[in-house]
């Protein structure tokens, strides 16, 4: 598998990165979790506009989601060669309606679907082209799903936005590279069920046994490389920031 960080900052876009969306390749098959604020003109950089495969969402907050509103009219607007067939869209239950909200003026209320294929996440193991993939709920406020991404005997996790998680750690269990969220610095918020600090980030990795860990959604005003410290103070495999156009053979 290949990895590409196409966006990777937490909340708002920063100066460098947009928000959260990382694009994973195998067998000519493209799948791309997330599509957060920024990362449609990104996405660009790494990728044709037609050439995506399938989608996870792994949550409908904007950081995550709201560029699927542009890459709606990429798809049902399409200037040349007459619209798109539609693309499996992996999303929590509501994220048609959302998408269609979000965008607020759809030719009809089923416009999304004559573009997007709409499959609503529940925990469980099911397959996404030639990828074995696992997906559990997450601490979030709103429904959150991590996945697990397996293929050809390696594996990569995504933690999509969460707090504490025995789920997240059973997911990551032995994985080859964890990508987890960062969000919080230690010792400066704590607020239960909403975010990870780098810490915990990484006692999520030592506890899962993860053979590498890269933090992720880090808030522009957050200091990342503190919370890189803090998670390298409890996690002692090889563990980095997130970067974007960042690529990981798995």
């Amino acid at each position: 598998m290949k990895l590409t960080v196409v966006g990777c900052s937490g909340s708002f876009p920063s100066v460098g990165s947009a928000c959260s969306s990382y694009l994973v390749e195998a067998d000519g098959f493209r799948l791309l979790l997330d599509m957060g604020n920024g990362a449609l003109g990104e996405l660009q950089r790494h990728s044709g506009l037609y050439d995506l495969d399938a989608i996870f969402l792994s949550h409908l907050h904007a950081d995550h989601c709201i560029d699927m509103c542009g890459y709606f009219v990429v798809r049902y607007y399409r200037h040349d060669g007459g619209r798109c067939d539609t693309i499996p869209v992996y999303g929590p239950d509501g994220t048609e309606q959302r998408l269609t909200t979000a965008h607020a003026d759809t030719p009809t209320d089923k416009s999304m679907s004559e573009v997007f294929d709409f499959h609503t996440l529940k925990p469980g193991s099911f397959e996404i082209g030639p990828f074995s993939v696992r997906t559990e709920k997450v601490a979030h406020p709103v429904d959150t799903f991590g996945i697990r991404v397996e293929h050809d005997g390696r594996s990569l996790t995504y933690s999509g936005d969460t707090g504490v998680s025995e789920a997240l750690v059973e997911l990551a269990h032995d994985t080859d590279l964890f990508l987890c969220e960062a969000a919080f610095t230690y010792g400066k918020e704590d607020i239960p069920g909403l975010h990870l600090n780098g810490r915990e980030a990484g006692e999520h990795a030592a506890r899962a046994g993860a053979r590498r860990l890269v933090l992720t959604h880090i808030p522009p005003w957050t200091d990342a490389e503190r919370n890189l410290n803090d998670a390298r103070a409890v996690y002692d495999g090889p563990a980095e920031l997130a970067t974007p156009g960042a690529v990981y053979e798995i």
